[in-house]
């Protein structure tokens, strides 16, 4: 398979599921003074509210994706006007894809229509907003690509029905995390819906290799539904310390160790097949619900809210922290990974 040539860029800073056929605070201290406590809040108003003009406004690939599953132009440019910033892509990925129509996945990559913009002044609230889906758009790489982390899939209580029409179930199906479904996803983590939407579930392995990312540096990958940056895989050891040694970030979910009476039965289904045997326990990692957190990065030295794609649960963020309502509110909803009515698992 041939390899896409590479992105054309220029930027301040270089840098489904389908199954089977058989399948289906940054804490500041307060002084007891007025003015002290006036100090305190545009300290915490600052540091919430971060601006990224200067950031990636100026980003341009066009390239040809020679992918045998491609064989389409990719094109996507970022540019910023004084309040926003701004996306035109037609969602086809800038690097080498794995064979689309699969088993798994029987739709073909097609161009799209994506247009979205993003503010400039994010602002970190703490407040948890849900995004993917018909919800929203959480997120979208550079290269025009969105992050669609979940799915429409879902089984009943029995396990005995299946469906990926839409998520009426009350077991949601995860994509990456277990082996009953077969999503059809590539080397990227991503697959097709079918509208032709080319999406990621988790790391977008061929568009960092072509941003140059590795261990030794962060590597910006693209901007959340409520203006933060994204990163691929690893931050500083110490998130205000620049010189601190580059890790592995790590999501902080955790299976449950409680399993509901009504679930499907784990001899059928392990732990991890569905989104609700996942859950958030602060501080068991590095990265908090959304995947996220406060810290330096190499474009942001003085710090900035931002997220993070994980090698582990949940792998891109579900949700943002940021006012998305500010932001200008997510980006459009968007077709669900449904493809049968209702099929029984292997």
């Amino acid at each position: 398979m041939q390899h896409p040539a590479s992105p054309r860029l220029r930027a301040p800073h270089a840098r489904y599921p389908v199954l089977s056929a058989m399948a289906l605070v940054l804490i500041l201290s307060a002084c007891s003074d007025s003015d002290s406590d006036s100090a305190t809040e545009s300290d915490n108003d600052d540091l919430s509210s971060v601006g990224t003009e200067g950031v990636e406004c100026d980003y341009l690939n066009t390239s040809f994706n020679a992918s045998a599953s491609v064989q389409l132009d990719s094109i996507a440019e970022w540019t910023c006007s004084s309040t926003e910033r701004l996306l035109s892509a037609n969602g086809v990925p800038d690097h080498e894809v794995g064979q689309f129509p699969n088993e798994g996945n029987p739709n073909t990559i097609t161009e799209q229509e994506v247009s979205a913009s993003f503010t400039l002044l994010p602002v970190e609230t703490g407040n948890v907003t849900q995004l993917g889906g018909p919800a929203g758009v959480t997120g979208y790489i550079l290269n025009g690509v969105k992050i669609d982390a979940s799915t429409a899939g879902s089984c009943d209580d029995s396990g005995e029905n299946c469906s990926l029409i839409d998520n009426s179930g009350g077991w949601s199906i995860e994509a990456l995390t277990q082996t009953n479904f077969d999503f059809g996803t590539d080397d990227n983590n991503a697959h097709v819906q079918p509208g032709g939407s080319y999406h990621y579930h988790g790391m977008p392995e061929g568009f960092i290799t072509l941003q140059g990312g590795n261990s030794s540096t962060m590597t910006l990958i693209g901007w959340a539904a409520d203006g933060f940056p994204i990163y691929a895989r690893y931050g500083y050891t110490d998130a205000e310390d620049a010189s601190s040694e580059l890790v592995a970030m790590s999501g902080s979910y955790q299976l449950v160790s409680d399993v509901p009476s009504n679930r499907p039965s784990t001899d059928i289904y392990p732990l991890g097949t569905f989104r609700e045997d996942w859950e958030y326990v602060e501080g068991s990692g590095d990265l908090d619900e959304c995947n996220g957190r406060f810290g330096v990065t190499p474009d942001f030295p003085s710090g900035i809210y931002h997220y993070f794609a994980t090698d582990s649960y949940p792998f891109l963020q579900r949700c943002v922290t940021g006012d998305v309502e500010s932001a200008g509110g997510p980006p459009p909803g968007v077709e669900p990974d449904a493809q049968v009515i209702s099929l029984i698992a292997q």
